[in-house]
């Protein structure tokens, strides 16, 4: 370890050399080439610099400040590192300065050395020249020191006592008319300031101002001079004139107020000049755009007076219809703008509406309903005003065509259906559909509620359904797609008159279905339900208590005329009408066939005869197929004694095959209803989610069976290992925990969905 208790030790760095032979070495050296490391005497170097030191002990620069940089880092070849080789990864190119612009130094920093011991900048710029050149700043340091000195002067008395001459402020032409504009654009908010006072304190004396903008105004000639202050010492003034300077100053800030004056009045002038310039483009354009709307209004002018002339009585070539819906287009054409600004109304009511009713002096609506549909259509486009809407007929003197059709056209419509009989109402029918897309939508409303529907009111009231030949329904049925829901109010009436004439009539007559069946979708489904069951069903029953069931000598009549209503009257109230006045004297006559030794071969055609007799949609209803069932199970009864089977042998299996296929033909006839059910639900899209979604697996199966028309039901009293059998058409399958078993040879075997399918088919 070191002893730093010992006094320090100085490493000699060699001999101080004299002045003159310093200025010798300097003068030599700038002819050599520097001199290499290698040729520097061993004495002069100092230990801590033998390494890579280039420094001579009487050199006073760097001495790699003067040579080329083609050797730079050359000593780097006699070492590992690698500082060059990153150096020109990065984009280094030698012989240019560091930096993404090769904005660095080239060569290193150079050093100069002080000539004595004083502080930096004691003897002058150190600045070296290779500093200046990279670095070319001027060097303002003897500026600034004159500039210190005049500030400095100024504080010291002049040792000359002499006067120092005034220095004027003169102001061009220019400069007064930007302050012009300065102060006209901070008039308004030194308005608000004007009455403000304001004490000056900055003078010698005291000075009182009533505006900001006094202040402005002092001081316009700066007086530079120190100011002598006032005492015993004060000198007078050789040349002192106020009343002089004043008018001077006064005549210098008139001066100046005409100059800003002047330019702001040559300032609004151009302005002006520049507005009327504008002012003359827009009155020109103007001025084209109203001499051609003077011209297309003479136009106008010159065709409406010529259909005026052509109007008169006098008149040689006097103007037709179809010459004046020509004129009419022409100016919507080429004058549209004109065309709508005018006053179409009272043109029309000049010049068409006399032509219309010449036009139609001899129309017969009723024998030719289409003559001049296609006139007035023309018409419509040429005088509808587009921006009213078809209906508002509240306002006639807004629309020309409204107008028209209302004073023209209507009056004659009025007159025909004053004539007009409700019972031939196909010719009136047809005028309406014809006009239907012509007439202002109000007109039509008008035609069909004031005119036609009073007259079918009052031909109601005078119709009696026993004595009149024509059915009321030809001669009203026809209005419908034109009033639709305006004939509401007659459905009442009709109803009452048929009921009453109903009271005295019986099944067998069957003109009263020709009569009612019309009005089946024309009445609502309550309405029509109601009057079925308080007028129809009633004397169904009846015909059905008359109705004697006799298997050897059967009369079916009275049968015949009930079913003949089953299209009328709902399926639940026939059902009803079974139950009650049919079935149990079938069951009964039944019963007491089957205690009397029958021929079972007659019962069963007896039971499917009048099986037959019903429609699917009535067999279909639970109520019907109980009742059959309940007949099949006496039957099955019946044959099921010792007695029965003695006497006919045989028949115990006939009736029981009649069984097992009837009630296969209803689980089949359900399955099928169920399918189209299905598919029509699927069709309207209704329920979607929750059909095509089973909820478990044995509900995956149903569906499949029902879609590829497969019997899937239960084998009754038949399980395997707890589990329930089905058949799957000719197939027996149960299910566990989501997996299909069919049974095969000897055992079990599950199989997927579509396999099952492929062998039930």
């Amino acid at each position: 370890s070191r002893d730093y208790s010992a006094p320090v030790n100085f490493i000699s760095a060699g001999l101080k050399k004299s002045a003159a032979e310093d200025a010798s070495e300097e003068d030599s050296d700038e002819d050599e080439k520097p001199v290499k490391q290698e040729e520097t005497p061993k004495e002069f170097v100092p230990k801590k610099l033998k390494t890579g030191g280039n420094f001579k002990p009487s050199q006073k620069g760097f001495v790699g400040g003067t040579k080329s940089f083609v050797d730079f880092g050359s000593w780097e070849r006699h070492t590992k590192g690698i500082g060059q080789k990153l150096l020109q990864k990065m984009g280094y190119v030698p012989g240019r300065g560091l930096g993404k612009n090769a904005q660095g130094i080239i060569n290193p920093i150079e050093a100069k050395q002080r000539k004595g011991k004083g502080a930096v900048g004691a003897y002058g710029s150190e600045r070296t020249s290779q500093s200046l050149q990279d670095f070319p700043v001027v060097d303002s340091e003897e500026e600034a020191e004159e500039e210190f000195q005049k500030e400095l002067s100024q504080w010291r008395k002049d040792p000359n006592g002499g006067k120092k001459k005034p220095k004027y402020s003169y102001k061009t032409v220019e400069e007064l008319k930007a302050k012009g504009r300065i102060n006209k654009k901070l008039s308004a908010p030194q308005k608000e300031l004007s009455q403000v006072k304001v004490i000056d304190m900055t003078g010698r004396e005291q000075k009182v101002y009533y505006s900001y903008s006094q202040i402005s105004h002092k001081h316009n000639i700066p007086d530079d001079s120190p100011q002598q202050p006032l005492g015993k010492d004060a000198k007078p003034q050789g040349f002192a004139l106020p009343e002089l300077e004043h008018n001077l100053q006064l005549l210098i800030d008139i001066t100046e107020q005409e100059i800003i004056q002047n330019d702001r009045q040559l300032q609004y002038e151009r302005d002006m000049v520049v507005n009327l310039t504008h002012e003359i483009q827009k009155m020109s354009e103007v001025l084209s755009h109203e001499e051609t709307a003077i011209g297309n209004l003479s136009r106008v002018l010159e065709m409406v007076e010529e259909c005026e002339r052509r109007m008169q009585p006098s008149c040689e070539n006097p103007l037709t219809l179809d010459e004046c819906a020509k004129i009419f287009e022409t100016l919507q054409d080429k004058y549209y703008e004109e065309y709508r600004m005018s006053d179409r109304v009272d043109l029309a009511v000049a010049i068409v509406y006399p032509l219309m009713k010449d036009y139609f002096k001899n129309w017969d609506p009723l024998k030719d309903c289409t003559y001049g549909t296609e006139i007035i259509a023309k018409w419509k486009s040429l005088l509808e005003n587009d921006q009213l809407l078809s209906h508002s007929g509240q306002d006639l003197s807004t629309d020309a065509f409204h107008r028209l059709m209302w004073e023209i056209w209507m009056p004659y419509v009025r007159n025909i259906v004053a004539q007009w009989q409700p019972r031939n109402c196909g010719s009136m029918v047809d005028f309406l559909d014809s006009w239907v897309n012509v007439v202002p939508v109000w007109i039509l409303d008008n035609i069909l509620d004031q005119l036609i529907f009073p007259k079918l009111q009052k031909e109601v009231e005078s119709w009696n359904p026993l004595t009149d030949t024509v059915p009321i329904h030809s001669w009203i049925h026809p209005w419908l797609p034109l009033m639709q829901a305006r004939l509401e109010p007659l459905y009442s009436p009709i109803r009452n008159k048929l009921a009453n004439a109903l009271q005295k009539w019986h099944p067998s007559d069957s003109s009263a279905k020709l009569i009612l069946q019309p009005w089946k979708d024309v009445f609502t489904p309550g309405s029509w339900e109601a009057f079925m069951v308080k007028n129809i069903v009633p004397k169904l029953g009846m015909c059905l208590n008359e109705l004697v069931i006799n298997p050897h000598q059967q009369h079916m009549d009275a049968f015949y005329w009930v079913i003949d209503w089953e299209g009328m009257i709902s399926v639940s109230s026939l059902v009803g009408l079974l139950e009650k006045h049919f079935f149990p004297k079938w069951l009964q006559v039944l019963c007491s066939w089957l205690s009397n030794s029958p021929n079972y071969e007659e019962i069963t055609k007896w039971y499917l005869g009048w099986k037959s007799m019903f429609s699917d949609q009535v067999l279909a209803h639970p109520s019907i197929k109980d009742k059959f069932n309940e007949a099949l199970d006496i039957m099955n009864r019946a044959v099921s004694s010792s007695v029965g089977g003695y006497m006919q042998p045989g028949a115990r299996e006939n009736i029981a095959y009649l069984t097992h296929t009837e009630r296969r033909k209803d689980f089949q006839y359900e399955a099928m209803q169920e399918r189209r059910e299905a598919e029509n639900m699927a069709q309207r899209g209704i329920g979607m989610a929750a059909s095509s979604v089973p909820m478990n697996f044995k509900d995956l199966i149903q569906t499949k069976a029902e879609e590829h028309n497969i019997v899937f039901m239960p084998v009754i009293g038949k399980r395997h290992e707890g589990k329930q059998l089905y058949t799957f058409g000719r197939i027996v399958i149960y299910i566990d925990r989501g997996v299909v078993f069919v049974q095969g040879e000897k055992t079990w075997v599950p199989t997927s969905l579509q396999s099952l399918i492929d062998m039930a088919k």
